[in-house]
């Protein structure tokens, strides 16, 4: 006698089961990468809106620097609505004061704009027309190496250099360098035997090292880098300190020449006007008036150069300044 078979029980519904399971995974993906690309395509109508949000920031900047200077002011100042101040007299009654830099609403966002002069600040081409060796702009330079605290036996080997790199011969100073030490180099290249063009032209320079480009700035650029190299678990180990002062906090490749008064820092009020860090922070203490804070309405700025009558300050300061 033969036996009738069955299937297993419960086989079917396992079959269903499991077409169920990756239909929903199927469908899961699907809904995933339609979530992605429906977020692409709106980021990317924000990319384009965002670009031209930027555009227009640099045009109000531009409008705000064309206004102040129609209106013919005699000095330039942090009190001033292109920085970010109240306004001073002249702009109270122009048509700036009702633009607010820091928040200016365009379309679905705002904008907030910042200007800041480059007049603040030491133009390094203009220390090569100075004059001689030991008495221009080598002398400007190693006073900005002591308000570094660069030591004594490097700041003579990164003066000298930097005088090779903006000087128009081929002839090495003391301690300097010239192509041929640049050409032997792992990284070869040339003495750039001219003008600077950008501030960090200067990073290729002998002696100059990043740490002293960047100053206090360096240990974030550090630290970026050493993230990219080992993921967010990086340690902070290898971070080395950083100078109080760096090069790109007190030079610049563009500006006018002079240095503003009005708006330097004590680093580079003491090398352009050849004084000490307490003169220095006196200066900026009279700029800011009676609540000691820059970029207010009781601002005092330096009209003129003879206001800036200081005690200890040498009657002819080594770098052109005005207000």
């Amino acid at each position: 006698m033969r036996v009738p078979t069955s299937p297993p029980r419960g086989f079917a519904l396992i079959l269903v089961m499991t077409i169920i399971f990756v239909l929903a995974i199927l469908a899961g993906g699907f809904a995933f990468s339609m979530k992605v690309e429906s977020r692409l395509a709106a980021n990317a109508n924000d990319e384009s809106e965002l670009e031209w949000m930027g555009r227009s920031g640099v045009e109000l900047a531009k409008y705000v620097l064309d206004q102040s200077a129609r209106l013919g002011a005699r000095y330039t100042s942090l009190n001033q609505l292109w920085a970010g101040g109240p306004g001073d007299g002249q702009e109270t009654n122009s048509p700036m004061m009702g633009v607010n830099l820091a928040h200016y609403e365009l379309g679905l966002g705002h904008l907030s704009v910042r200007i800041i002069d480059l007049e603040r600040k030491l133009n390094i081409n203009r220390l090569a027309a100075l004059g001689p060796a030991q008495s221009g702009g080598q002398d400007l330079l190693q006073r900005a190496m002591m308000v570094m605290q660069v030591d004594a036996s490097e700041s003579a080997v990164i003066v000298d250099s930097i005088r090779d790199w903006w000087d128009p011969d081929d002839r090495t100073g003391l301690s300097g360098a010239e192509s041929d030490f640049y050409l032997a180099r792992q990284h070869p290249h040339f003495a750039k035997n001219g003008p600077i063009d950008d501030l960090a032209e200067l990073l290729l320079v002998n002696g100059v090292t990043p740490e002293l480009y960047w100053g206090p700035r360096w240990g974030a650029h550090q630290r970026q880098f050493i993230e990219s190299r080992r993921g967010r678990r990086a340690r902070e180990e290898g971070l080395t300190a950083t100078y109080p002062v760096g090069l790109v906090d007190l030079f610049t490749a563009l500006s006018s020449g002079a240095v503003n008064i009005n708006t330097a820092p004590v680093p580079v009020l003491q090398v352009a006007l050849g004084v000490t860090d307490d003169i220095a922070a006196d200066i900026i203490r009279f700029r800011s008036g009676l609540d000691g804070a820059e970029g207010t309405e009781d601002d005092t700025p330096f009209q003129n150069t003879a206001m800036l009558a200081v005690p200890g300050m040498e009657a002819q300061p080594p770098m052109p300044v005005r207000p």
